[in-house]
């Protein structure tokens, strides 16, 4: 191998070694909820950490859509790139085959893109990670019990079924997770509810709250009544609608 590319070489390995430090050291990482008694004070840590990356993420879904509603309102507008970018987003959105020409279309993608109410997002992570303290939540950043179905994909539950092959997701950071969550009820065909009584609320300029949506989160967990139940109750407990 010649000097040059043995130089080459070096300085390629330097470039992957300073990105790859970086990218430990930038790595957002979830404070350790444990070591707050547990009450207020894990309780106040706990939606402080987690409220700023919620609302972040709800303010580019919102962006998103603010852009859509543009590029409905004049099709004819739309150059090469925009209708690549739409293409993506309601592909990404679990809409295959999008025709900008299909008002039916336009309907079915702006029932998905649009935001969760705070409180509904953190009364779930609230119970869904025991207050960020479980194992799923500390070894693997998932905050919203969110499942997947490929062998290590995730972290393996203790207690799984005989026959069940799932596993609990793992996440690189609790951004990643809060994306998923979320994207997770606006694409998902289990959620339709929820995106439909989010709708009812937008036609008739009535505020999206959690307490209005919970309901339609009946197919989120096992214990169906009883988690829309607990979630009613974590909301109103702790206030939580103050956030949407």
């Amino acid at each position: 191998m010649s000097n040059k590319y043995k130089l080459a070489s070096i300085i390629i390995s330097i470039i992957l070694l300073i990105t790859i430090s970086l990218f430990l050291w930038l790595r957002p990482n979830a404070p350790d909820f444990s070591q707050y008694g547990a009450g207020k004070a894990r309780k106040n840590a706990f939606f402080s950490y987690l409220l700023p990356i919620i609302q972040q993420q709800n303010t580019e879904i919102r962006i998103k859509r603010k852009q859509l509603l543009k590029w409905q309102k004049y099709p004819s507008e739309l150059d090469w790139w925009d209708k690549r970018s739409l293409s993506k987003i309601a592909e990404y959105y679990r809409l295959i085959n999008f025709d900008y020409r299909n008002e039916k279309h336009w309907r079915q993608l702006l029932i998905r893109v649009n935001s969760v109410p705070a409180s509904l997002a953190l009364a779930q992570a609230a119970n869904e990670s025991a207050w960020g303290t479980s194992r799923f939540a500390v070894n693997g950043s998932n905050y919203f019990g969110q499942w997947c179905f490929e062998k290590g994909c995730g972290i393996v539950p203790t207690k799984r079924s005989d026959g069940k092959a799932h596993e609990v997701a793992a996440f690189d950071s609790p951004k990643a997770s809060v994306v998923s969550y979320l994207h997770n009820l606006n694409s998902h065909p289990a959620y339709a509810e929820l995106r439909e009584l989010r709708l009812e609320l937008v036609n008739n300029n009535k505020k999206v709250t959690g307490i209005a949506l919970v309901n339609g989160l009946l197919n989120y967990s096992e214990r169906g009544e009883q988690y829309i139940k607990e979630l009613s109750n974590m909301i109103r407990f702790n206030k939580l609608e103050q956030y949407d």
